[in-house]
């Protein structure tokens, strides 16, 4: 019987080396570099993909979280016997009346506060003149620079145009017709065949991640329809409030303000209050400096107390997140995805919250069910 051959009967003569091991690591260096070029190119053209598909994967997002903040409203209509194509339909001709009169309220008012202003800049500058005049004995005139806006001079001509686009602000948020048609599409598409979507979705999963899928879905719009609902309060109290402060203070428009900041300090994180107290203000400076500073006063006290007594009380049991999480997802969200970013990112940092602890729990009750009970002495 022959003897199995030794370890170096494979040997070169020459160098002692195996011919068999070279070729393996031969082959592996190639592999390794196959590999490492193609995983670049796949990485390479992936992003390219990815910044291409950019604006598609935000208008998905938008979707999926409108969807979220829509549906349990059409689950409701459901349950009572509506169709969820026609419940779905129901709830966007709401919205778009909403988002219509809303615009159109603050459109007019603030384009008919700049045509006031322009027809009285002249009485402002001869105003100032006496004023700069008698308190440093000086003697200057304003009469070329009010020419220009009695006949129609440049500064007038610029102020009436950008009076007049306003009104048509409305028709400049629908220019990107696409983008709002592609956005409404699907999240109808979302809203109406729910259900389906969900049964697709879970077929190709197993059942453990299937659970998982449904209850981070559950969660989502939990949490999306509690942000909602959350800042559809707050906006509703600030505008009461704001509305009869500008009543009483003789502010122009009172109404149409009051709605402006009611729903932009509540529905744009972070910089939301501050892009709603300026144009108030400055109507109201417009109107009547010291109006303007009282406004100014009244809205910053007011937002003190809704900070620190309002918001955490009916924020509580919607969104239950932690202050510097959702600094932190405001911060993260515009990053990535500017501004959608800043919207979607509490209501998705409630989600991963809200199911991490939900994991938790499962995990401590699963620990507890394992745990050996009292022995017969115990």
């Amino acid at each position: 019987m022959a003897s199995p051959p030794a370890a170096g009967d494979n040997a070169s003569p020459e160098t002692g080396a195996d011919p068999r091991g070279i070729d393996s690591v031969a082959k592996l260096v190639k592999r390794s570099i196959l590999l490492f070029w193609g995983g670049g190119l796949v990485v390479y053209y992936g992003m390219g993909a990815l910044r291409s598909l950019r604006s598609l994967i935000i208008m998905l997002v938008i979707s999926l979280f409108l969807s979220f903040a829509i549906e349990p409203a059409v689950n409701r209509m459901a349950r009572r016997g509506i169709r969820r194509g026609l419940g779905t339909l129901i709830v966007f001709l709401v919205i778009l009346a909403a988002l219509a009169g809303f615009s159109t309220a603050i459109g007019t008012a603030l384009a008919t506060q700049i045509n006031d202003f322009v027809d009285e800049v002249p009485g402002y500058l001869d105003d100032i003149e006496t004023w700069v005049n008698d308190t440093f004995n000086a003697d200057i005139e304003f009469d070329q620079l009010q020419e220009q806006f009695l006949t129609g001079g440049n500064v007038q001509s610029l102020a009436t145009r950008v009076a007049g686009n306003v009104l048509n602000a409305s028709a400049a948020i629908f220019g990107l017709i696409f983008q709002v048609f592609t956005v409404a599409l699907f999240t109808f598409y979302l809203v109406a065949e729910g259900p389906k979507v969900r049964r697709v979705v879970c077929s190709f999963l197993n059942e453990r991640r299937r659970d998982m899928v449904l209850e981070i879905w559950d969660l989502a719009m939990d949490k999306t329809g509690g942000y909602i609902y959350s800042r559809t309060v707050l906006a509703v109290i600030s505008a009461l409030f704001h509305w009869i402060l500008f009543i009483l203070l003789d502010v122009p428009f009172p109404l149409p303000l009051a709605l402006w900041v009611g729903v932009i300090s509540q529905f744009i994180p972070v910089i939301g209050t501050y892009i709603a107290g300026a144009l108030p203000v400055l109507i109201a400076l417009l109107a009547q400096p010291l109006t303007g500073l009282w406004v100014l006063i009244t809205i910053f006290v007011y937002q003190q107390v809704e900070n620190y007594l309002l918001s955490p009380r009916i924020t509580a049991h919607t969104m239950e997140i932690h202050v510097a999480v959702a600094f932190g997802a405001v911060i993260a969200g515009s990053a990535l995805m500017g501004i959608v970013g800043a919207l979607l990112a509490l209501p998705f940092a409630a989600t991963v919250q809200a199911f991490v602890s939900s994991l938790r729990v499962e995990q401590s009750e699963a620990k507890t069910a394992k745990a050996p009970g009292p022995g017969p002495d115990g």
